[in-house]
C-alpha cells in the first residue's frame, strides 16, 4: 500500500515540474497588482507585511521584544565580565567605524524608502544593529552604556513598540491615512510611519542585547 502513495506523490511532482498551471502563474501575477493596488506601494513585499499580514508583524515585533527579556534574564545572575574584549590596532578600528557609517546609512535608506523598494523595518533595524556592534566593539563599554541611558533607549523602545501596537490597531478598523501617489515618498498609509518604528525598535532593542553580552561575556 506504501509503494502506492510513493507513485502517486512521484507522479504528482513529475505533473507540478513538466506540466506548470499557467492560471496560476496568472493567478500570481494578478495578486502581486492587486497589493501593489491595494497598499498604494510599490514594494509589494512590504504590502503582504503591513496590510495583509499585520496580525503576523505585531507577534513578530512582541517576540523579538520576550527575546531582549530572555536575554536580560537569563545572564541576570552571571558575574559580569572583568575583560571587555574589542579592537585596539587602528586599522581594525578604522575599517570598523567606516562600516558602522555605512551601515547606519543603509539603515537609514531602507527605513525611510523601504516602501519604494527592497527592504524595510526589519532589514532597516538589522542594518542599524549591525552598526551600533561595530562601534561597540570600537569604543569604551561604558561610554556605550551612558549614551544608552542618556538617550533613554530603553524607554524610546518600548514607546515605539506601544506606538506601532497603536497604529496597527487604527489599521485593523479600517482608518487609513492618504495613500498618495503611487511611487512617490509619501505615500502607502501608515505602512512608512510602521517601517520607521520597526526599525527603530530593532535597532534599540539589538543595543541592549549588546550591552548585555559585553557586560556579562566581555563582547558579542
Amino acid at each position: 500500500m506504501k509503494w502506492i502513495y510513493v507513485i502517486a506523490a512521484i507522479a504528482l511532482y513529475l505533473k507540478m515540474l513538466v506540466f506548470p498551471s499557467p492560471l496560476v502563474e496568472t493567478a500570481e501575477l494578478s495578486m502581486v497588482e492587486l497589493v501593489v493596488e491595494d497598499t498604494g506601494v510599490v514594494n509589494a513585499v512590504s504590502g503582504i507585511i503591513f496590510r495583509n499580514r499585520l496580525y503576523d508583524t505585531i507577534f513578530e515585533v512582541v517576540v523579538f521584544s520576550i527575546a531582549i527579556m530572555g536575554v536580560r534574564f537569563l545572564l541576570a545572575n552571571e558575574q559580569p565580565s572583568c575583560t571587555v574584549y574589542q579592537f585596539t590596532d587602528d586599522p581594525s578600528i578604522v575599517l570598523a567605524r567606516l562600516g558602522a557609517t555605512i551601515a547606519a546609512l543603509v539603515s537609514i535608506e531602507l527605513a525611510i524608502r523601504g516602501h519604494l523598494s527592497p527592504g524595510g523595518g526589519f532589514a532597516a533595524g538589522v542594518a542599524g544593529g549591525t552598526a551600533i556592534g561595530l562601534v561597540a566593539i570600537t569604543s569604551s563599554s561604558s561610554l556605550m552604556e551612558s549614551l544608552y541611558k542618556r538617550w533613554q533607549a530603553a524607554t524610546l523602545e518600548k514607546v515605539s513598540v506601544l506606538i506601532f501596537i497603536a497604529i496597527a490597531a487604527l489599521s485593523l478598523m479600517g482608518i487609513e491615512l492618504p495613500q498618495g501617489e503611487l511611487g512617490s515618498l509619501l505615500s502607502g498609509g501608515w505602512i512608512p510611519l510602521l517601517n520607521l518604528l520597526v526599525a527603530l525598535k530593532v535597532a534599540l532593542g539589538a543595543w541592549a542585547a549588546i550591552l548585555v553580552f559585553i557586560r556579562y561575556r566581555g563582547l558579542l
